[in-house]
């Protein structure tokens, strides 16, 4: 029998609108921790936020703090996890136990965001991009946790496509597999992070955010487990030039391999690289795209709201 009160603390406001069938997106935290220096962190974070609130729903940031799991934290939380910066753990879910028995802070990746979304009973999370399989992972086998939850976790992710420094065509034949669905938001082709065009395919293009809340309630209906991509291409004017970027990219997981930086260090590497190559540049673009992730998924998970 699941005993999840005793872990989990729900923000009142969340609670209230969890309970009232209003809608909530959730917000990851290690774009907090991890993705950015202080206060920019805690701007970028209180921003996203404001996005959600602005578009129609209630802002849910995940965390864990002293061992508690929580959805929704106040601006003071906010604060001090962008303080606390990469001392705080990067938790994913092999790591929530051991961070709940030692009373530890934990940021969440894309998979724990999930876990404690679907624990506290929201249905829609907005991120930048989703983990995946990673360049050379026929030797190395490195693939994200984020995948398994996809399959695994009743979450919607609304993102910019997954992230430009991994093996797109085989995140996709790994999504495929597990059933989950790839969606584009207004596009037929899958967004890369940086950039509007990767050269793949989504499985389904929606023009409206009704579209993939009726598919959600269906898929869930159903008893159909795992979560969406919901892929929402970063906005045209913030775009990197798709030569550019690939350029850095490449020489970014040139020297990670050189380096045998592998696993959960590899991904906050490649994006650090990829900022300091590309002049600040990338940093910028993530920002603004995880700004309009923000925007999308409030509008879906208000229309999810409305189907009851």
């Amino acid at each position: 029998m699941l005993n999840i009160k005793k872990y989990l603390d729900v923000n009142e406001e969340v609670k209230k609108a969890i309970e009232e069938g209003k809608p909530v997106v959730a917000l990851e935290s290690t774009i907090i921790s991890h993705g950015m220096p202080y206060p920019q962190n805690v701007e970028t974070a209180l921003k996203v936020e404001a996005v959600v609130r602005a578009n129609g729903a209630i802002p849910a940031t995940i965390a864990i703090l002293n061992g508690r799991l929580k959805a929704g934290l106040t601006k003071d939380e906010i604060e001090y996890l962008g303080k606390a910066g990469e001392n705080v753990t990067k938790a994913s879910r092999r790591d929530i136990p051991f961070i709940i028995a030692k009373k530890m802070d934990g940021a969440t990746t894309v998979a724990s965001t999930m876990i404690i979304s679907a624990l506290a009973g929201i249905k829609v999370f907005a991120t930048g991009g989703v983990g995946g399989v990673h360049r050379g992972a026929e030797t190395t086998m490195d693939i994200s946790a984020d995948l398994e939850e996809l399959a695994n976790t009743d979450v919607a992710v609304i993102c910019a496509g997954v992230k430009s420094i991994l093996d797109i065509g085989l995140t996709l034949e790994y999504l495929e597999t597990k059933g989950v669905p790839v969606v584009g938001v207004r596009t037929d082709e899958l967004p890369a992070f940086y950039t509007r065009k990767s050269g793949f395919n989504v499985d389904y293009k929606i023009e409206e955010e009704k579209e993939v809340a009726l598919a959600m309630k269906a898929k869930w209906d159903l008893g159909l487990k795992g979560g969406f991509i919901i892929a929402n291409p970063i906005p045209e004017e913030y775009q990197m030039e798709y030569y550019t970027i690939n350029e850095a990219i490449d020489k970014a997981v040139k020297e990670a391999k050189e380096k045998g930086i592998k696993g959960k260090e590899s991904t906050p590497f490649l994006l650090s690289k990829i900022k300091d190559l590309t002049g600040g540049d990338s940093l910028a673009s993530n920002i603004k795209l995880v700004y309009n992730n923000a925007k999308v998924a409030a509008k879906i998970a208000k229309e999810y709201s409305e189907l009851g």
